[in-house]
């Protein structure tokens, strides 16, 4: 091969790869690498603030919701990742990068373990897709087998047995026309205190008399596809997937 040739292979060479990174952009497979950050502060049981080639910034955990302040199983959630600090983790993505509040999104893996995953095997996260990908039928595994233990968010209240899901409508003729309406019935024969969320952490509170209960709603839940999650102070009451 000639010097001509040679410089011509190399140009052929770098469309190829030019070619091929724009039709994975476009495609929307992944285009990362592993990236090694160091983790400096656990914020919560899905959040984390890391030190990367970047400087400092905040990775949000891809494919699972953890629970908020003052719900049932944040503390333990929280304190699942918090022997990491000041540990190093590979970090990567596929569709997803950054969120609306500038965190990158991430899946996570340390010494061989899929962070994100063992978070919801432990129970300590529900399930939260906002884009399927190659990782996705892992994290459904994952938490269906903490669902199938009852363990962590998915331990049973014993009011499970005599609260029922009459109705939940979840599509409006009109968006935001506050038509979503969610119908239950309490026959335990006392006043149940519930908090309720969906998929994407949208919480209410409620007082739950005996007997019939209603509420609507606006856009709240996704007519793609949701979840209903209710607990008491002993645990999952509720929990509805369509």
């Amino acid at each position: 091969m000639d010097k001509n040739q040679l410089i011509l292979f190399i140009l052929i060479a770098i469309l190829l790869s030019m070619n091929y990174l724009a039709y994975k952009t476009i495609t929307g497979e992944a285009v990362s690498e592993f990236e090694k950050v160091r983790i400096s502060r656990v914020i919560d049981g899905d959040t984390l603030e890391v030190n990367s080639s970047e400087g400092i910034e905040k990775i949000r955990l891809l494919g699972i919701n953890t629970p908020e302040k003052d719900m049932p199983g944040y503390g333990q959630a929280k304190s699942f990742l918090l022997p990491l600090e000041g540990r190093e983790i590979s970090i990567t993505y596929t569709n997803e990068d950054i969120d609306k509040y500038g965190r990158m999104l991430r899946y996570a893996f340390y010494n061989n373990l899929f962070l994100n995953e063992e978070i919801l095997k432990h129970g300590f996260a529900n399930l939260y897709i906002y884009e399927e990908d190659k990782y996705t039928k892992e994290l459904e595994k994952a938490e269906e087998s903490a669902r199938k233990q009852g363990i962590g968010i998915w331990k049973k209240s014993q009011s499970s047995d005599c609260i029922q899901l009459i109705k939940l409508t979840y599509q409006e003729k009109k968006r935001c026309n506050n038509e979503e309406q969610l119908i239950l019935n309490n026959n335990c024969g006392t006043k149940i205190n519930l908090i309720l969320k969906d998929d994407a952490n949208h919480i209410s509170r409620i007082n739950l008399q005996n007997g019939l209960f209603s509420m609507n709603f606006s856009c709240i839940w996704n007519d793609a596809g949701d979840s209903l999650y209710a607990w008491d102070n002993e645990g999952l009451v509720l929990f509805y997937r369509y």
